[in-house]
């Protein structure tokens, strides 16, 4: 099978796709976090900075389209949590209420929920974004949160890693 040279150039030197070709995954960011970690916020904060992806779009129409997975957990019955994405510094979900939420159930200790939030942002330039899981708790008697915890077997957490993954789309 030969290759193709389109306009007999060398594929080395193509640089741009023909117009009209938009919607194509240009590329693909990932990060995974394992360690288990803590937090008594009820402001957004940073829920981990293993899981975080940096990318830089090829073209300022390009849209990132992020997609984060993992799990959270709650001391009780009395609390809950939220959950959002943040670009650099700029929360991409509700200021309040992020793009993700859950409530532990009366009753029951650590209740764990798996949490998964996408988005499709259009950061309009070509330097480096930087897409992060952020939570906070909806927290009515001082108990903490949890991020990338799993069920307890023999006395030992098996965390839950938090996934976040960043496709460049091309406009």
């Amino acid at each position: 099978m030969s290759i193709i040279k389109p306009n007999n150039n060398t594929i080395s030197a193509i640089t741009a796709l023909p117009t009209g070709l938009g919607g194509k995954v240009l590329q693909v960011v990932t990060a995974v976090d394992t360690a288990h970690r803590q937090t008594t916020s009820t402001s957004f904060v940073t829920a981990s900075s293993s899981a975080t992806v940096n990318i830089t779009p090829s073209a300022t129409s390009s849209k990132i389209f992020i997609v984060c997975t993992g799990s959270l957990s709650c001391n009780d019955g009395n609390d809950g949590w939220l959950s959002t994405i943040y670009r650099d510094s700029t929360n991409l979900g509700n200021a309040t209420s992020g793009l993700a939420t859950g409530t532990s159930v009366a009753g029951v200790q650590a209740s764990y929920y798996p949490m998964t939030m996408s988005i499709l942002d259009s950061p309009s330039t070509t330097s480096q974004v930087t897409y992060q899981l952020y939570v906070k708790l909806i927290d009515v008697d001082g108990d903490a949160g949890y991020v990338n915890i799993g069920n307890t077997v023999s006395g030992s957490s098996n965390p839950v890693p938090m996934h976040i993954t960043a496709f460049e789309i091309g406009a």
